[in-house]
């Protein structure tokens, strides 16, 4: 049988078809790039906003017109919406989230192999890093997330399961199949900064990431988003092993105390702010990026203003904006003074301008320097060059031109200049 594997919304969710990709080959199933080639497509959808909601209808759609005889829905909107996604043409399975870990099984009673080695997917969700899932669910209350009430509460994986996982994705295939070892591990999970906490005796991820490091050869180990209020000081000294990248994705969601309060946020910005300081001293030329939601209910102008000159003040690397959209079920959804479609757009390309700037700073910070390159994506062939585009372990985007291709490969690059986003070099011999 051929699978079409797809997903809208976060690494969690990539790290999930990742673990159906391993699952469906080891019962003899084929991979393929596209909906038309399937006997079954599979798609993880997502709702943290309106838009992604509207991303996994189509998705859903688009494989139906492309004519995949089954379609098999799982993820947070079908699993909130469990009637409508039934009622979209085409649709066989829908499994909630509280089942998608047997999605396979349900899908194949008779699956019972344990997968081994990782199995890349091919097409546009084909990665050089492997998303592994150490934790689902999320006990917070953000006014506004709608991710808690689709994933439960949180739940953490055994370090044993992990470091199986881990070590399966960076097995070394057959000459055959360079493609299927990953070089990057990324550690995903709804709040991965609870790691261990509903262990008994309580654990910390800091745990999880030291035996990681210690009994896998992991080359890179890259951590997604991590709540501020999870870290400490000595979270932070974790980094003296440079196999850890310099990369740390902290959602601030808005830099005004009085909106942090109403979104139930545990934090605020002046713990924010000393928090990145922390960090930067531990971590040299870390890259900080974030998430930002403007227009959330009941920000006034003032609050805006305020939040954009923090947002400014703590020179990011690069970040997420977000117009508040609300979501059923919500806590936020309740509250009284919506903000104008026209005002979020507008403050929404006041905040990108800001981060642009900081992420251009940022950039251009590193133009001279040599650093190590993971190269995942070939972009084309000028002439007798081939242009690879790959990313360094703190998070920047570097093109280059090579005689031969070089995917899957790191490499030490000569940063020389940044245009149009992004930073182009020479590989150092």
């Amino acid at each position: 049988m051929n699978i079409f594997l797809d997903m809208v919304g976060c690494r969690l969710n990539q790290s999930e078809i990742e673990n159906y990709a391993r699952q469906f080959v080891s019962a003899g199933h084929n991979l393929v790039e596209n909906a038309a080639e399937a006997d079954l497509v599979v798609l993880n959808t997502c709702t943290v906003t309106a838009a992604a909601a509207a991303d996994s209808r189509a998705k859903i759609r688009q494989a139906h017109r492309a004519g995949a005889p089954r379609i098999a829905v799982t993820g947070c909107w079908s699993t909130l919406h469990p009637e409508d996604a039934k009622g979209l043409e085409g649709v066989t399975f829908v499994i909630p989230n509280q089942a998608k870990d047997n999605l396979v099984k349900e899908i194949l009673p008779e699956f019972e192999q344990e997968p081994i080695a990782r199995q890349p997917i091919p097409g546009a969700r084909h990665r050089t890093r492997a998303f592994i899932k150490v934790q689902d669910g999320c006990d917070n209350h953000c006014t506004f997330c709608v991710t808690r009430l689709a994933r439960g509460s949180s739940r953490s994986r055994p370090i044993s399961e992990v470091l199986a996982d881990i070590n399966a994705a960076l097995q070394v295939n057959p000459v055959d199949r360079p493609d299927a070892s990953a070089r990057e591990i990324v550690l995903s999970g709804v709040h991965l900064g609870s790691w261990g906490q509903d262990f008994s005796p309580p654990w910390h991820l800091h745990q999880l990431i030291h035996a990681i490091l210690q009994n896998t050869p992991v080359e890179r180990l890259r951590l997604s988003s991590l709540e501020p209020w999870d870290l400490d000081e000595d979270f932070f000294s974790l980094w003296e092993n440079p196999r850890l990248c310099r990369h740390l994705h902290l959602p601030l969601q808005s830099g005004s105390t009085s909106t942090l309060q109403r979104m139930g946020r545990n934090t605020n910005p002046q713990d924010f702010a000393c928090l990145l300081k922390t960090a930067r001293k531990h971590i040299p030329e870390v890259a900080i990026t974030t998430d930002i939601i403007v227009g959330f209910p009941g920000e006034t102008e003032g609050e805006f203003m305020e939040s954009c000159a923090f947002i400014q003040s703590m020179e990011f690397a690069g970040g997420h904006v977000f117009a508040y959209s609300p979501r059923p079920g919500t806590a936020a959804a309740r509250l009284p003074n919506p903000i104008p479609s026209a005002e979020q757009k507008s403050r929404s390309a006041m905040v990108r301008q800001v981060l642009e700037q900081s992420a251009q700073q940022y950039r251009l910070n590193h133009v001279g320097r040599t650093l190590p390159v993971l190269w995942e994506s070939l972009r084309s062939i000028e002439q007798n060059s081939i242009k690879m585009s790959g990313l360094t372990d703190n998070y920047l985007r570097v093109n280059t031109l090579t005689p031969e291709p070089l995917w899957n490969q790191i490499s030490l690059v000569k940063i020389e200049k940044e245009e149009n986003g992004e930073l182009f070099g020479s590989i150092s011999n």
